[in-house]
């Protein structure tokens, strides 16, 4: 089997919001320093990330501090957090806000001329930084021009699909150059997994189309430990119609900025849930309340809930919400003087890759940060929360990195493991018969929707285990790309995709029957109530080439559960 190898010190894969930040402090160390991007550089779903970057300043409540902060995040994560990482997270985001500042990022500003910051749900003060609601661009923007001025190689529309262990340390990854249809090995002494999430495994998602779930999939087939893999937060306000747009988000900030949710009655339900905090109490809690309305018969008729701004003055909705009156402005929607209609979307992984205070993980040489990554944020991600991971972690995984590399000596490869690879993924080209990838996809997102969504029970989640572990069995093998060639086959794409796609609701699933009782965004109908869910669940795959789960109790150091 032919294929290019390549050589560097340290291989970021993934480029978005943590990838990018990863790359640029790896190169800092003056080192060779490769970047991987399955999509064009700049296009990553960071870009998409519109509410804000939470930070604790004081610029618009001067009483608000880190301490603050931390016990906002592990209350939202309803205990469930690695408090280790959560402290760095509120320790080490000022810096990092104003390190995207030095790289020509934009923020709005106070009058007196400060980061401005605004409200969102289920935190003490005003600690959002924003950007209009393009914070996520406006952050994407600023670190594709920061790597431009690097010596970062970027090799953009390059599919990773294997990370490569010698001797029990990371030694490199496999790859296909989209483009072309070449087979690429990345040898590498150090590799920073920065691969984003996983929505797309869902029928219903706010997240951009090649958010599968790779990292995952490629972490777990290497070895390494996975945590919380059942806690997905379903944003409680994405697009209803078009059917084009269904699931699009529609951020938080529409309510932060004063928006109100009302039923088909014209009721102000939230009274009715979370009389204290309304529309701010936390993602997970506005999402089971509107789909409670819903499903009770006081949804619209599109399946939703009416979202309204129409009472705020029209400057404060064109200054702050911009996107958001061009995105229902194409669906025939004026925000300023109707209401939207939205229902929950799955949007963040708050489970994936365990890592440590060094953003390492229990493989020697490989780091990980952003998305793919779990224990930051326990079982349910604070708005605003996300974007300050990847610039927090995506730096201390890119610094960490460069050390290791530093210190260690490009490993070899082996040889046979990567012809294994290139002929597995052939082999998807050559089928006569089989499976389509489309059709594949189709039926493991639906499942997942329908059986493994907000409200979760017994009986539905074993079905989607079953159905999982068959589709594992069944349908991956015979999986089949009608078009036969390399060069930038959509098809063959998808394909390869769905092998990660399958691995990933897996741990979802599986992880999620071992949890039976409700805590934070993992909701039980028929949760045991003994079950008081004060545990991790940590996935590795086992030698025997089984999915082995285990329950960690959490290691409170700061802050213990009421």
């Amino acid at each position: 089997m032919d294929y290019k190898t390549i050589m560097c010190d340290v291989l970021v894969v993934g480029a978005g919001g943590a990838g990018c930040r990863a790359a640029i402090e790896a190169s800092n160390h003056n080192l060779d320093v490769i970047m991987l991007s399955k999509e064009l550089l700049g296009k990553a779903h960071t870009a998409m990330a519109e509410g804000g970057y939470n930070v604790s300043l004081g610029n618009v409540d001067p009483d608000d501090d880190p301490e603050t902060h931390f016990k906002d995040t592990i209350v939202g994560g309803n205990y469930l957090n690695d408090q280790k990482l959560a402290e760095i997270l509120v320790r080490d985001a000022p810096q990092r806000i104003f390190d995207l500042e030095d790289m020509g990022a934009v923020f709005d500003r106070t009058p007196e001329g400060k980061i401005a910051q605004r409200v969102f749900g289920k935190q003490s003060w005003r600690r959002t930084a924003y950007a209009s609601d393009r914070t996520g661009s406006e952050i994407m923007v600023t670190l594709t021009e920061g790597i431009r001025k690097t010596a970062v190689r970027v090799f953009d529309e390059v599919f990773a699909t294997r990370l490569l262990v010698k001797d029990g340390k990371i030694s490199g990854v496999c790859a296909v150059d989209l483009k072309y249809g070449d087979y690429l090995v990345f040898r590498a002494k150090s590799v920073v997994m920065a691969t984003g999430g996983a929505g797309r495994i869902f029928s219903v998602t706010s997240n951009a189309q090649l958010d599968v779930g790779d990292g995952y999939g490629m972490a777990y087939e290497t070895g390494c430990e996975m945590i919380d893999m059942e806690m997905i937060q379903f944003h409680p306000t994405g697009m209803v119609k078009p059917e084009s747009a269904k699931g699009r988000l529609v951020t938080e900030a529409v309510r932060g900025e004063g928006g109100i949710l009302l039923n088909s009655k014209g009721e102000r339900f939230m009274n009715r849930y979370y009389p204290e905090v309304m529309e701010l109490a936390g993602r997970d809690q506005v999402a089971r309340s509107i789909m409670t309305e819903v499903l009770e018969g006081r949804g619209t008729p599109d399946g939703g809930v009416y979202l309204s701004i129409s009472h705020l003055p029209h400057s404060i909705i064109e200054f702050r919400l911009e996107s958001m009156i061009e995105q229902f402005e194409d669906a025939g929607v004026d925000i300023r003087e109707e209401p939207m209609q939205v229902s929950p979307t799955a949007h963040h992984f708050m489970g994936g890759i365990k890592i440590d205070e060094n953003s390492g993980t229990n493989i020697p040489g490989l780091f990980a940060s952003g998305e793919c990554t779990g224990g930051v944020h326990g079982g349910n991600r604070l708005g605003g929360n996300a974007l300050a991971d990847t610039q927090v972690f995506g730096a201390l995984s890119g610094e960490n990195a460069a050390k290791y590399a530093k210190e260690t000596d490009n490993l070899g490869v082996n040889r046979e493991e990567i012809k294994n690879e290139f002929e597995r993924l052939e082999a998807m080209l050559k089928r006569k018969e089989g499976i389509s990838p489309a059709d594949a996809r189709s039926e493991l997102t639906e499942l997942m929707w329908a059986k493994v969504q907000i409200f979760r029970k017994e009986d539905d989640m074993q079905y989607a285990v079953k159905e999982l572990r068959r589709i594992e069995k069944e349908v991956v093998p015979k999986i089949k790309v009608d078009v036969p060639v390399k060069r930038f086959n959509p098809g063959w794409h998808q394909a390869m995709e769905f092998v990660n796609m399958v691995t990933t609701a897996r741990m979802v699933a599986e992880a999620a029957v071992m949890r039976k009782g409700s805590r934070g965004a993992h909701y039980r109908v028929d949760d045991d109530p003994n079950d008081k869910g004060y545990y991790n669940i940590v996935i590795r795959k086992g030698k025997d080439g089984k999915m082995d789960l285990r329950k960690e109790d959490v290691v409170a150091t700061k802050i213990t559960p009421p």
